[in-house]
């Protein structure tokens, strides 16, 4: 067999062959936050003045207001909130936050939700959707692959190995046959 094609053979075959990568189980990030989770129902509404961002949690709302043109929190604004028809006043809760609690969490959906916000001289009305989803199954999002799908990759690999070597002597053979010709 040729070099080259013996080369490309161990190659594939390192490739196909090599176990999954795996974290030890006694691997520890320490006290760290996972980085990515599932992200939590929200909804945004702006106007010429205001930009207001609501994010749902369980039965509470928390708000963020922020003035449009230069996005500095809003201090001291009245807020009074309608989602789906009912109406609640929000209370702040630090430099722009504001936040309301719902009777119990909203059922998944979509909630149209109105703000009517009240700063100094300034009023304004902003309306936007609040779009709460069901949350997946925990078993959906960690899949682990069975016995079945290692034993077809590996079936898939020996096959893809057959074939290069397959290909490689066919024309390894094509090459001796124009190379040596009539004598």
């Amino acid at each position: 067999m040729n070099l080259p094609y013996l080369l490309a053979a161990i190659l594939v075959a390192a490739f196909l062959g090599a176990p999954p990568a795996r974290a030890a189980g006694d691997h520890d990030h320490g006290d760290a936050a996972p980085a990515a989770g599932q992200a939590l129902p929200r909804f945004t509404a702006e106007s010429e003045a205001f930009e207001l961002v609501g994010v749902l949690s369980g039965q509470q709302i928390t708000l963020y207001l922020d003035r449009f043109a230069d996005n500095s929190p809003v201090r001291d604004a009245q807020i009074e909130l309608d989602i789906g028809g009912t109406t609640f006043q929000a209370e702040p809760h630090g430099d722009g936050e504001y936040e309301v609690l719902l009777p119990e969490a909203p059922k998944p959906g979509v909630l149209p939700v109105t703000a009517t916000v009240t700063a100094g001289n300034e009023a304004d009305l902003l309306a936007a959707e609040l779009d709460i989803h069901e949350e997946a199954h925990a078993d959906e999002a960690e899949h682990t692959h069975s016995l079945k799908e290692y034993a077809s990759w590996a079936a898939a690999g020996f096959a893809a190995l057959a074939l290069l070597g397959w290909a490689g002597r066919r024309m390894l053979g094509a090459r001796s046959v124009r190379a040596g010709g009539a004598a």
